[in-house]
């Protein structure tokens, strides 16, 4: 069985929040639709930026629900605590019908705790990437990524060059490669040494975001528990970042009586 985290937020990181409009980073704030300029809050100097960092620590998912109590902001239920040699603690929420306005009953147990993710062993269907300027925005290339750092077209570990990339990783991945299934690409393949736990992530998505809490220190969380850098992993399937100001990229705007939709398929195992 699988323990789901949620991470109070805490001061500018906002650990479990919810994500906004556009995911990911949009040069300067600034866009031009239809021939209307539209100017957005410049929140992450000198860009807009999605706030919320939404971290997978040792495969545990962060879970966020919308309004104004998210569940960062609620008291969980302890549903089970575990000592001894592999010590472990289960919370659980209820949320129903009707919270914030989402339909429906949902319930959901957390843990959280588990370490950093550089033992964690990752292959990416992507064999490039978006390159990013001083400012980690995408600069319209689209970069072929293979016998450099960035390249997990097979399996390696996160941390094994993470060392060659400055902080870590915080790149988008191109996802076109890898098999489909159901109409979905197969985006990643996450494993936890420590559990043998495995995660495979299928989307419709073009991109996915791959980032390794580089700015993650030392935050202080549920129990006194201290996170720092790399103590998670975000897997976000997306359109490629700053699309908006990019003609070439895959365009990220919907159109009214458009439908939107994004798909990601989260398959566990042992192996």
């Amino acid at each position: 069985m699988m323990n789901y985290v949620i991470i109070r937020m805490v001061r500018h990181l906002f650990l479990g929040a919810l994500l906004v409009r556009v995911a990911n980073r949009i040069k300067e704030g600034k866009f031009t639709l239809d021939g209307t300029k539209y100017t957005l809050p410049i929140n992450k100097l000198p860009k807009s930026l999605h706030v919320p960092i939404l971290v997978q620590q040792k495969l545990v998912f962060c879970f966020q629900a919308d309004g104004f109590k998210g569940y960062d902001k609620v008291i969980w239920k302890v549903a089970e605590q575990k000592n001894g040699e592999n010590p472990s603690i289960t919370f659980k929420y209820h949320n129903r019908d009707g919270e914030e306005g989402y339909p429906r009953d949902v319930s959901v147990t957390a843990g959280h705790n588990c370490g950093n993710i550089l033992e964690h062993s990752i292959q990416i269907g992507g064999p490039h990437i978006t390159p990013v300027d001083e400012n980690t925005v995408p600069t319209g290339e689209i970069k072929p990524i293979r016998g450099t750092p960035f390249d997990f077209t097979s399996k390696k570990k996160i941390g094994a060059s993470i060392h060659e990339v400055g902080l870590g990783y915080d790149h988008n991945y191109v996802l076109d490669c890898g098999e489909d299934k159901s109409g979905l690409k197969h985006a990643v393949k996450l494993k936890d040494p420590s559990s043998s736990r495995v995660l495979n992530l299928w989307t419709n998505a073009p991109g996915m975001q791959f980032y390794t809490g580089n700015y993650v220190n030392g935050v202080v969380g549920i129990g006194g528990a201290v996170y720092g850098k790399h103590a998670g992993v975000c897997l976000e399937t997306q359109g490629y970042p700053n699309a908006i100001n990019q003609s070439n990229f895959p365009s990220v705007v919907v159109r009214p009586g458009e439908i939107y939709k994004h798909s990601m398929l989260c398959e566990f195992s042992v192996e």
